[in-house]
């Protein structure tokens, strides 16, 4: 069963400009989700799928094969799904036929092994669509989340079936990581959409959750990598 990691890396970002290849703790951020692929037991072969020069040859330099992405699938409002889908062409063009698709996000640098293989051994197991990496989250829509109605009155997003005192009380939610996805490259192709299947989840630490948006998670994930290096 041949199992491929990709990551996919455009060269825009506005949140924080060239964060892909940013050095985080010593080395390229990029770096970090190449690193954990090439480590994991589970894996064959690993890609970057990039539209920029500069991650292209971070890429080579860390062993990973560069699938050029068009510019076209590489922009703000371009879904990944899309760029996913390209991908899983270009390397089938390539390479022939595989059977696992494991998605590895340059922004989360903190993931562990065992948080990819733990994803692989799940989908395989469960013989889901798809397999996402989940965080207890901070929010509940039974306790803490509310929407406004028509009348500018605020209430629950989600009311439970009895009062609820205490955030604990309420029945456990969790926030959609960047940590790894897990699929078949045949339901990538025949849907579209994270939720058009069935979806199963690893849960992985806050510690190991953040996800790198702008300066403030980049600095975040920098304290949490050098406190574990002292």
């Amino acid at each position: 069963m041949s199992t491929y990691a990709f990551v996919f890396a455009r060269g825009g970002s506005k949140g924080l400009p060239g964060k892909n290849i940013k050095e985080l703790a010593g080395k390229p951020l990029l770096k970090y989700s190449i690193d954990s692929a090439k480590a994991s037991r589970l894996i064959d072969r690993v890609f970057v799928s990039t539209d920029d020069i500069e991650i292209a040859s971070v890429a080579k330099n860390n062993g990973a094969i560069v699938i050029d992405r068009p510019i076209e699938l590489a922009q703000d409002g371009t879904p990944e799904w899309l760029a996913w889908r390209h991908a899983i062409d270009w390397v089938t063009t390539r390479y022939g036929s595989f059977d696992y698709f494991v998605s590895l996000p340059a922004t989360s640098p903190l993931r562990s092994v065992e948080d990819i293989d733990a994803a692989i051994i799940k989908q395989r197991d469960k013989k889901a669509d798809i397999c996402i990496a989940v965080t207890p989250s901070n929010r509940s829509p039974y306790f803490n989340m509310v929407i406004c109605d028509e009348d500018e009155y605020v209430e629950l997003v989600k009311k439970p079936k009895d009062e609820v005192a205490r955030r604990q009380d309420a029945p456990s939610v969790y926030d959609i990581t960047t940590v790894v996805y897990v699929s078949s490259p045949k339901f990538i192709l025949e849907n579209y959409g994270l939720f058009s299947g069935k979806v199963a989840s690893i849960e992985v630490p806050k510690s190991r959750a953040v996800d790198i948006d702008d300066i403030y998670d980049f600095k975040l994930a920098e304290t949490i990598l050098l406190n574990e290096l002292k």
